[in-house]
C-alpha cells in the first residue's frame, strides 16, 4: 500500500509540474485516502484489534 501511495505522490508532483491541476488533485486525493486507510490499519494492528499471523 505504501508503494501505491508513493506512486500517486510522484504522479501528482509530475502533473503539477506540467500544469495539469485536475490530474494532480485526483492523484493527491487518492494518496490521502490510502494514507488514511494505512494509518487506520496500522493503529488497529498496534492496539491488537486485528492480529497478523
Amino acid at each position: 500500500m505504501i508503494e501505491w501511495i508513493l506512486i500517486l505522490l510522484v504522479i501528482a508532483a509530475i502533473a503539477a509540474f506540467f500544469g495539469m491541476g485536475r490530474v494532480s488533485g485526483a492523484a493527491l486525493t487518492g494518496a490521502k485516502i490510502l494514507i488514511v486507510i494505512a494509518l487506520v490499519l496500522f493503529l488497529l494492528v498496534l492496539f491488537g484489534i486485528i492480529a497478523i499471523a
